[in-house]
């Protein structure tokens, strides 16, 4: 294990974020609110310590899939642990533990909230809890390998322990090019989202803060009623577009650049993607079309809803814990689909929902036709069985890691759809759940045994389970 060259890397992670809270510091001083000292201790204090571990003498800089695990796990929890001090010194969440929650919940992306009134934080707070969004969105590590010198071959290793879905592909032939190209159509998209919002009447930084959550997917507010607040169709419908554009693999915004038109309309998890959120949402509309004043009116929540839900962000424009059972059923399966393979979606993804339902038709034609060779395809492409192997196993974990959070948190008292919903919210990133910890309601009730299994829940689901996992396994460090 390449231990030198991880604190070395840890340490450019740490000096990134620093200098990723100067922002917040700005944004506070011109406000003259009192988180000021705050991120400057916290930006002193995660500079000092990042800056040493860059000091670190590392002969060897290669990088394999082992140390590739580490990094993207532990840089996650130091970056956790460093990005929560501004809450804490600042005494607007005074628990180290709230603190904690909140901030992974904004760097996964999951925008779980333990706050009953975020309209009361200082600018600064709100503007780094959402920013955390943004940078946890596309790989804090993806980042970091853009702007620090190159890891040669393993630079993979980390990209891939950190990307989202069963298959991480470079762009072009180098790592580093490869995470400049994600990050340059990342800024690219969300500069548009804060000029759309702008010309919906947003101010500008209330257009960033719904930029950095709706292109990040994670759902953080500046309002109590998140995008519902705004009482705006023309703010629901950009919002509702740019969740759904959000949940589309970015290396198709690439080949879009490239003019492969073709490539991206004949691409199956696309195509499955937009179905599915077109049949939720007409059923769903459909559905509470009684509860709304006209038919569009319900088309229009039903489909921000649905965008919202299965791109994994968690905005909402009403109380959709109000709605009718079927149409809450639709969105709890919703939370376990979640968006395309490399986009900044949660949860299980797409491309694996899609090449499990073709796995079961292919065994299906078997029992019919017992000598036939019948191959899973993807875009043509044949997907090995070793793929099927991992893309199950995938799955088999995620419903077992779902099934023993749910009883954990059952344990608190809280009612089978509460704790279903609160795990299915964290572990899939999406944020708001139903019941107990509903739209119109926060983790913050919850005890701290709860939050930080939680939290913990919300780190493996960013980092797709087996990440995090695999260094809980002896034999991982021999």
């Amino acid at each position: 294990m390449n231990y030198r060259f991880i604190l070395k890397t840890l340490g450019s992670l740490l000096l990134i974020e620093s200098i990723g809270m100067a922002p917040s510091l700005f944004i506070s001083m011109y406000n003259r609110q009192n988180d000021m000292m705050a991120f400057i201790i916290t930006i002193a204090i995660t500079g000092i310590i990042g800056f040493a571990l860059t000091r670190i003498n590392a002969a060897n800089e290669k990088v394999k899939a082992r140390e590739g695990l580490v990094l993207v796990s532990l840089g996650w929890i130091l970056v956790s642990l460093f990005g929560c001090l501004p809450f804490i010194i600042s005494g607007v969440i005074p628990s180290f533990v709230d603190a904690f929650f909140e901030t992974v919940s904004g760097f996964t992306t999951t925008g779980a909230t333990i706050l009953g009134d975020v309209e009361v934080l200082p600018r600064g707070l709100l503007f780094w809890r959402s920013f955390s969004h943004w940078l946890g969105g596309m790989g804090i590590l993806v980042f970091t390998i853009a702007v620090i010198p190159a890891m040669g071959a393993g630079g993979f290793h980390v990209f891939k322990a950190e990307a989202t879905g069963p298959t991480a592909d470079k762009i072009v032939p180098r790592m580093k090019d490869t995470a400049k190209i994600l990050y340059i159509t990342y800024s690219s998209i969300t500069l548009a989202a804060i000029f759309l919002l702008k010309l919906g009447g947003m101010t500008f930084f209330e257009s960033s803060i719904h930029a950095f959550g709706t292109i990040g997917t994670g759902g953080f507010s500046t309002r109590n009623a998140s995008i519902g607040a705004f009482d705006s169709t023309y703010t629901q419908v950009v919002v509702a577009l740019l969740m759904v554009l959000s949940g589309v693999n970015f290396y198709l915004y690439f080949t879009l650049y490239k003019r492969k038109w073709k490539d991206v309309i004949k691409n199956e998890e696309l195509r499955f993607y937009l179905s599915i959120v077109l049949i939720s949402t007409i059923l769903v509309s459909i559905n509470i079309k009684s509860m709304y004043h006209s038919l569009g009116e319900a088309l229009r929540h039903a489909f921000f809803q649905v965008s919202s839900i299965i791109t994994t962000t968690g905005y909402m424009t009403v109380n959709f814990d109000e709605w009718p059972t079927f149409s809450k059923g639709i969105l709890f399966v919703l939370m376990f689909v979640g968006g395309c393979a490399g986009s900044t979606a949660g949860s299980i993804k797409v491309i694996r929902i899609l090449a499990l339902l073709k796995q079961i038709k292919a065994e299906i034609l078997r029992l019919v036709h017992p000598r036939a060779v019948i191959s899973v395809k993807i875009d043509n492409h044949p997907i090995s069985a070793g793929a099927l192997s991992s893309i199950a196993s995938f799955f088999i974990l995620y419903i077992i890691v779902f099934v023993l959070g749910t009883l954990v948190v059952s344990l608190e008292g809280v009612g089978l759809v509460s704790a279903a919903s609160a795990v299915s919210a964290t572990l899939g990133n999406i944020g708001p759940g139903f019941e107990f910890v509903g739209p119109l309601r926060n983790f913050g009730e919850l005890s701290i045994y709860s939050k930080l299994l939680l939290s913990l829940l919300m780190l493996l689901g960013r980092l797709e389970l087996f990440t995090l996992i695999s260094l809980f396994i002896p034999r991982f460090w021999k």
